[in-house]
């Protein structure tokens, strides 16, 4: 077989998967142990995965859903379990290039972050964003502490700091993710991944200065006109040089902020966070939603602007 059900099971016990969620996903594991045809199908899948360097595509997924119809399961549910088949492949991975547990802990509780979305979202446990985990499985992406950070290198555009950083085309930058953890954005809690980040990568910035970026709708600058100016956002916010932003049609993220719910008329958005709140207030007033691009210096302790 090629997925480790011993291991599975151990790694979804670890990080604490919903009860519903672990009985599903055994049940899963267990037709495809039993089951000699759809193992086939669903072994061949995992070993062309790992010959061919990580690439979850459009094939690879329709082949997956087609199996899933097969087993009489939703893609959302098999295409987790697809993801928790190659959780043990990763870790040995990580051994090999000396990449502590730690580590590898921290980022794989992603997929929790998105079963509990999906959940959330769909109705059933499982992934809806199955290709995002391509950065994971090819070791670019990677967490440390509250972020998840990867090298990437600026491809268009230039931008001029306040403190004189002048940021052009092929240089180089950590870009980082907020993932859904539930965990809030303090300052405490923000600078210890920055410093964990800095630590890792500063032998990339020959004057030890790590340059950051990020884009997200956390960085809408028009967040300061309706959120409280207390909000861990508006704190997040404050950390970077917002360079570029836009405002969108739809709001394309409100699945983030209201779940569910996002697709209820403005009126009937749930308002029981302060966020929540503010954000159906905002919609139903007429206004746009958008997303920001920002970036900050930082070197191992604080922020340089």
């Amino acid at each position: 077989m090629q997925h480790n059900s011993t291991f599975i099971q151990s790694f979804i016990k670890y990080y604490d998967y919903p009860t519903d969620a672990i009985a599903l996903f055994t049940e899963v594991l267990e037709k495809l142990d039993n089951k000699k045809s759809f193992a086939r199908s669903f072994d061949s899948l995992i070993k062309k995965f790992v010959s061919h360097k990580a690439v979850i595509n459009a094939s690879l997924l329709n082949s997956l859903e087609k199996l899933a119809i097969r087993m009489g399961y939703s893609p959302y549910t098999l295409n987790f379990v697809f993801l928790l088949s190659l959780t043990e492949y990763l870790k040995k991975q990580y051994t090999l290039l000396g990449i502590d547990d730690k580590i590898y802990y921290d980022t794989m509780a992603d997929l929790k972050y998105k079963l509990l979305e999906c959940i959330e979202c769909k109705g059933v446990p499982g992934t809806f964003v199955p290709s995002w985990y391509n950065g994971f499985f090819r070791l670019e992406r990677v967490a440390y502490g509250r972020f998840q950070y990867e090298i990437r290198v600026i491809t268009d555009g230039e931008y001029t700091l306040k403190c004189g950083r002048i940021i052009k085309k092929g240089d180089i930058y950590l870009n980082f993710h907020i993932p859904s953890s539930g965990v809030p954005l303090t300052d405490e809690i923000r600078f210890a991944s920055y410093r964990e980040a800095y630590e890792r990568v500063k032998n990339l910035f020959p004057d030890g200065k790590v340059l950051f970026g990020c884009h997200s709708w956390l960085l809408f600058p028009n967040h300061r006109e309706f959120l409280p100016e207390n909000l861990n956002i508006i704190r997040f916010m404050d950390d970077f040089e917002i360079v570029k932003w836009n405002e969108n049609d739809t709001f394309k993220d409100g699945w983030r902020i209201f779940g569910k719910d996002a697709s209820l008329p403005y009126e009937k958005l749930p308002k029981d966070t302060r966020l929540k709140k503010s954000y159906a207030e905002w919609l139903l007033k007429g206004n746009k939603t958008g997303e920001g691009l920002g970036f900050f210096l930082f070197d191992g302790e604080k922020i340089i602007k």
